[in-house]
């Protein structure tokens, strides 16, 4: 028994192994499989809202005849290249637009299903950039609820189905606020630029849309007020390019956006017109309240959702311009803000709500 002192168990395996049972590399494991799930989110997040605005908007997209305006923008695609300049001065609001649709036509045709592809593929990629936005904003978790909001709304179908620019400025007002983000937190000429851009998009399809502006100025002096010159540098190199053709065309009498005076009948038939049903804008506001997001960025939403509507009410006191229409790019901040108060709801409530909100959207959009 002498020897039981010098006795040594037989090594497990290589030597060099420590942690033969694998005991130290869980952490390790566990942060991967916490980095893939939000992975996933993230992805789900722009994905399954893009997949179902596309699904949506294909859905009867060439049963309804083309409205007032689409014929217009039929007029306008299939006119001669001669007149396009006294479009463009007419009519600030649609000329640019009417610009793009002549160019589009002569690639794809003027049948009604071509001239309303570009609104369809506006709505979708808005669509993405909403559960994109606020997975971004919020969490991970916030950006399907948000998407899913966003196209299942019978608004959101509409416009994907009508050859009208409002689709591609409520594209535009997300894409805007979605490069808003970075180039207030990390500031250069590479995050400047790309912001212009999305502004001088966003005047070229809507010019009263512009009033998202109002709401982006808010937050940043409410947040950021250091990166205020930098912001102001961006509005500015957006909006030059803009000047010349505002100017001009307002000087020949052109107007920026048509609508109505803002009397009681028609405040109280906003809601319904903005999400399709009026119900649905009691839910969406209620979730808005819920979810008090006025801290920084999600204060950034409420100040999409809130500051341009207030701004176009104050406008419509002198200019008959209120109208759903001219405030559908405030839709998807909404959509953000009912993702955010359902990623900090209890998982059966929020799928209760989710499955109102899909409920009375799809509804909707039934045939009678």
């Amino acid at each position: 028994m002498m020897d039981a002192d010098t006795m040594v168990l037989p090594r497990l395996g290589d030597a060099a192994v420590e942690d033969p049972w694998g005991e130290e590399d869980r952490p390790r494991r566990a942060a991967v499989r916490a980095a893939t799930g939000v992975l996933r989110w993230r992805i789900a997040a722009w994905l399954v809202p893009a997949v179902l605005m596309g699904a949506f908007g294909v859905a009867r997209i060439t049963t309804s005849g083309p409205s007032a305006g689409e014929l217009a923008t039929r007029r306008a695609a299939t006119s001669q290249w001669q007149g396009i300049g006294a479009a463009l001065t007419g009519d600030v609001a649609l000329g640019p637009y009417h610009l793009l649709m002549r160019g589009w036509a002569a690639l794809f045709g003027a049948a009604d299903l071509a001239l309303r592809v570009p609104s369809l593929l506006a709505m979708v990629g808005a669509a993405a950039l909403v559960g994109a936005l606020a997975a971004r904003t919020a969490t991970p978790a916030a950006g399907l609820p948000a998407g899913v909001i966003f196209a299942v709304l019978p608004t959101s179908t509409r416009y994907a189905q009508e050859a009208q620019p409002y689709a591609l400025a409520v594209f535009a007002a997300v894409l805007a606020t979605w490069l808003l983000l970075p180039l207030l937190d990390r500031p250069g000429p590479r995050r400047l630029l790309p912001y212009a851009g999305a502004v001088l998009l966003l005047g070229l399809c809507q010019p009263v849309a512009l009033l998202l502006l109002a709401g982006h100025g808010w937050a940043v002096l409410a947040f950021r007020r250091p990166g205020a010159l930098r912001w102001l540098a961006a509005v500015a190199l957006g909006l030059l390019p803009l000047a010349a053709l505002l100017g001009s065309a307002l000087r020949d009498g052109g107007r920026l956006a048509s609508g109505a005076r803002p009397a009681a009948a028609v405040l109280a038939a906003t809601p319904g017109e903005l999400f399709g049903v009026a119900a649905l804008g009691g839910v969406l506001a209620g979730l808005a309240l819920f979810s008090l997001p006025l801290r920084y960025p999600a204060a950034i939403c409420t100040a999409w959702a809130l500051v341009p509507a207030l701004a176009l009410l104050g406008l419509a006191q002198a200019v008959p311009v209120w109208s759903a229409a001219n405030l559908l790019f405030t839709v998807p901040a909404w959509a953000v803000l009912g993702g955010v108060a359902l990623s900090r709801a209890r998982a059966a409530g929020a799928l209760a709500v989710l499955a109102l909100v899909a409920v009375l959207g799809v509804a909707a959009q039934l045939p009678s």
